[in-house]
């Protein structure tokens, strides 16, 4: 981890200034990964809520984006509807992208995705997050299987419908990634 020089500077300066006496010192660990969470091609089950999630919030942000476009000055704020050959692709784009915000930490012993759209609950104060690797492509995979389960006509209707409605369609009903059976505790794998 490379910081700047300012910002040692300033470290240095308030520690000599005893700014860290008052305070218990700030650690963290990356998490452990094991191996399922290293070399697996798919996504571990403890992690499909959570990438999910971030999935449908890609979907969201790409089509809101696209649908903003559409929008005029003239034209009185009413929603217009992407093409079905340009939410299409806009969902494709949403699916191959690099996912580069992306990555996995623990947070009070609990492997987490963290990235864009998934921030839930109160943060720690400081964390280390492993991101690259095989999370990208998992992203993408599990994008492109919901594209394929569900199809871009009905994702496109639930995203007219608002964001937990996307939600409900991708990471609900009882066989969905957070549904209360999906989501299986670390100690029964």
């Amino acid at each position: 981890m490379r910081l700047s020089l300012r910002l040692l500077l300033l470290l240095g300066a308030w520690a000599i200034a005893g700014g860290f006496r008052d305070r218990a010192p700030l650690t963290a660990t990356a998490p452990q990964l094991d191996d399922e969470e290293k070399y697996s091609a798919h996504m571990p089950a403890h992690l499909r809520c959570d990438s999910c999630r971030a999935v449908v919030y890609q979907m969201w942000q790409h089509l809101a984006k696209a649908e903003a476009k559409l929008h005029t000055p003239g034209s009185g704020g009413q929603r217009r509807e992407l093409s079905e050959s340009v939410y299409t692709d806009v969902l494709d784009q949403s699916c191959t992208q690099t996912w580069q915000g992306y990555g996995v930490r623990e947070v009070n012993q609990v492997k987490r995705l963290t990235g864009p759209g998934l921030s839930k609950g109160p943060e720690p104060s400081i964390s280390v997050m492993i991101t690259g690797g095989p999370w990208p492509t998992r992203l993408s995979t599990t994008c492109l299987h919901y594209l394929g389960e569900f199809g871009e006509d009905q994702i496109y209707e639930a995203h007219q419908q608002g964001r937990g409605a996307l939600e409900a369609l991708l990471c609900g009903g009882p066989q969905g990634a957070c549904s209360e059976e999906a989501t299986v505790t670390r100690t029964e794998l």
